[in-house]
């Protein structure tokens, strides 16, 4: 379990320094000045952040599907719904 923390979180950074670099080379490609060293550190966090929420986010989304939460929702008070609307579920 750990060693697979561990492996997703390596493989989040070489994601975020990998578009942080073609971020960085765009940048100079259109005509902006070089990256101070805090745009550096700004920018790497941006997308690394960016990056964990995503993943965070995904698994959050798969957790719920595989445990079925998203079959147990009670949509029989929404006031939008009538009987004719039900499928069988």
């Amino acid at each position: 379990m750990v060693l697979r923390i561990l492996r997703n979180l390596l493989i989040a950074a070489l994601v975020s320094a990998a578009a942080t670099g073609l971020i960085s080379l765009f940048w100079k490609m259109i005509g902006g000045g070089a990256l101070p060293l805090h745009g550096w550190i700004a920018l790497s966090l941006g997308v690394l952040g960016t990056v964990v929420l995503a993943w965070v986010l995904m698994g959050l989304a798969f957790k719920s599907d595989r445990e079925g939460w998203d079959d147990r929702v009670d949509n029989t008070l929404d006031p939008g719904r009538t009987e004719a609307d039900d499928d069988g579920r």
